[in-house]
């Protein structure tokens, strides 16, 4: 995850959004309704995906204040740090983390709705997104906007 936010976001590592990061465990293990999947590589051991699911929805600011009404912390279940280490792109690594992490959502029966956040300027991100969701705002249209950053919802259905 750390390599993600060097290399794909060049901001490197930032405490108050990336703390999750560095202590996993307590974000993503500990919450019941928190999850947090990692894919290996079957003949290295490496960690070449992961996928997270949280119940916190969106904060104001940095995200528009729409968007936060529209997926309130406890009823929301957000998507993070769904990330794939470049050279295991484009092999389904991430439709199945996503798709698992959707399962665990609903078998939770107390979501009403999926949420994430992208920045397009990643390789391969929109369109990902824009196949598994629906577009729900998109920053760049934002007369005042100072962030690239596309709001999307995700079916809860299986």
């Amino acid at each position: 995850m750390l390599d993600t936010v060097y290399r794909d976001f060049g901001t490197g590592y930032v405490p108050r959004w990336h703390g999750d990061i560095i202590d996993p465990a307590t974000a993503y293990l500990v919450p019941d309704r928190h999850t947090l999947l990692v894919a290996t590589d079957p003949e290295t051991g490496e960690i070449v995906a992961t996928g997270a699911l949280d119940s916190r929805g969106p904060a104001h600011p940095p995200n528009p204040r729409q968007v936060t009404e529209r997926f309130p912390s406890g009823r929301t279940a957000q998507l993070r740090r769904v990330y794939v280490r470049p050279g295991h792109r484009r092999r389904g690594l991430a439709r199945r983390l996503v798709a698992q992490l959707m399962e665990f959502a609903v078998d939770d029966g107390g979501y009403r709705s999926v949420y994430l956040h992208t920045d397009p300027a990643v390789a391969g991100a929109e369109a990902f997104w824009h196949s598994l969701g629906k577009l729900v705002h998109d920053e760049r249209e934002d007369p005042e906007g100072v962030h690239d950053v596309l709001h999307f919802e995700i079916p809860m259905g299986r």
